[in-house]
């Protein structure tokens, strides 16, 4: 599938629930947000007839993310389910960590290639005010166990932001000194809550300037996203860059996104999306949903349109897309 610019789209993301154990600050408000119903949500079982279609339209790479998606009983067997499907290349899961150290064989033993694990602090006190309900032993266990697993790439993604966690830097980039991991420190977008949208934004070009060891740059870290790596001297992980507001990556975008409740989104930013389910549910067969996968496509814009410090309200925050 290619879009109107060229594009080749391979690559779906997958948001199995919007229910999430912890109530990360600049994600959801401390209530967490109105869930979906069961019937709301897609079935496992729908999911898999989607990717199915996809895959005969030309994706082949699958992010698996929520919410959290370790929270929604079935998952693990979801994740066995996709590995059946042929023509899946890789399989991936985005997750807070927390339920890692129970979780990460069977998803190894079920068929997920790697992981990515959300962690924007190394210390106790500060991950405990930032997710209000989170334990960072729990989390740095599960990243532990999910490389006894033999998942592979391990990755930990750290939002930075202004006065909260920027002078972790240092920190996050002597965990690659210790763990093969690949830590990416990824610029904060205006997808969540407003006060951090506005006040929290740092350029990744100043975080660069801020190091201070020294930093090689790395080609060749397995994934499918737009991170630019470096290696510091004696390390065995790499870190990594991700610049979604200072430098614009749309130009390669490879992605769509089906959210937990059934619609297909072009863009994370942009309230433009189509509804799968409702094809599904009505009786539709496989070119009507494939039909709504080249709807999708087509509607691809050419880039987002975030700004930094710059909060629009939109129909759903970052932890209703799926990360």
């Amino acid at each position: 599938m290619k879009d109107r610019y060229g594009r080749e789209i391979e690559y779906l993301r997958i948001s199995v629930t919007d229910r999430c154990n912890f109530r990360c600050r600049y994600c959801m408000p401390e209530d967490g947000v109105i869930p979906k119903s069961h019937d709301d949500i897609l079935t496992f079982e729908e999911m898999v007839d989607i990717v199915k279609v996809g895959i005969a339209a030309g994706i082949n790479k699958i992010r698996v993310t929520g919410g959290e998606p370790l929270v929604r009983k079935g998952t693990v067997d979801f994740i066995a389910k996709l590995k059946r499907v042929s023509g899946i290349k890789d399989i991936s899961m985005t997750t807070n960590g927390s339920l890692l150290a129970e979780m990460a064989v069977p998803l190894k033993k079920a068929g997920l290639d790697r992981v990515n694990i959300s962690l924007d602090t190394l210390q106790p006190d500060r991950f405990k005010w930032i997710t209000r309900t989170g334990c960072l032993a729990e989390v740095l266990e599960g990243m532990e166990k999910a490389l006894d697993a033999g998942l592979s790439p391990v990755k930990v993604n750290c939002v930075i932001s202004k006065g909260f966690n920027d002078d972790e830097l240092e920190d996050f980039i002597y965990l690659t000194h210790h763990y093969p991991v690949h830590v990416r420190f990824i610029e904060l977008m205006p997808l969540g809550d407003d006060e951090w949208s506005r006040n929290g934004y740092i350029p990744n070009g100043e975080l660069i300037k801020r190091i201070k060891q020294t930093l090689k740059p790395v080609e060749g870290v397995r994934g499918n996203g737009p991170a630019v790596y470096y290696r510091a001297q004696g390390a065995i992980g790499t870190i990594g860059f991700i610049s979604p507001l200072s430098q614009h990556f749309c130009g390669r975008c490879n992605r769509l996104r089906l959210t937990a409740d059934g619609k297909l989104k072009p863009c994370l930013e942009s309230d433009v999306e189509f509804d799968i389910k409702g094809v599904i549910r009505h009786g539709g067969g496989e070119e009507d949903i494939k039909r709504v996968f080249r709807m999708a496509v087509e509607a691809k814009p050419l880039h987002h349109n975030m700004v930094q410090g710059e909060y629009r309200a939109r129909n759903r925050k970052m932890s209703q897309i799926g990360g």
